[in-house]
């Protein structure tokens, strides 16, 4: 079984900033791309960003300048960090990554459980 764990998710004021982390467990072999995703009341579930192994990323329009994206490919670990966050930016941010995995042997995409981000006006 493979596990995504984020945290980092709480209240913040318009302006401020956050840190999401997501750690990946389990029987991993290799993880190819890691993102984030969130999904806000009323809305469909939308991308935020990507990072392949070799740290390629593309962002979402919406957050370009404002949030990056890294990771950690020896702690299976991505991280989102969030700048200049505005009230729209509230959604529930899911972590997701493509991983190969040995018991059982597949390999197919994985999803956090969600942590909630509030930005206050």
């Amino acid at each position: 079984q493979v596990q995504l764990v984020e945290s980092g998710g709480g209240l913040v004021q318009a302006g401020g900033s956050l840190r999401l982390s997501c750690g990946a467990s389990g029987s991993i072999v290799s993880i190819d791309v890691m993102g984030w995703y969130r999904q806000a009341p009323g809305k469909q579930r939308e991308l935020v960003a990507t990072i392949t192994r070799g740290t390629m990323t593309t962002y979402a329009d919406s957050v370009k300048g404002r949030f990056t994206i890294s990771r950690d490919n020896a702690k299976n670990t991505v991280y989102l960090q969030m700048n200049s966050l505005k009230p729209e930016d509230t959604a529930v941010y899911y972590c997701n990554a493509d991983i190969s995995t040995i018991y059982p042997i597949t390999y197919r995409e994985f999803w956090g459980q969600g942590t909630l981000v509030t930005v206050s006006s």
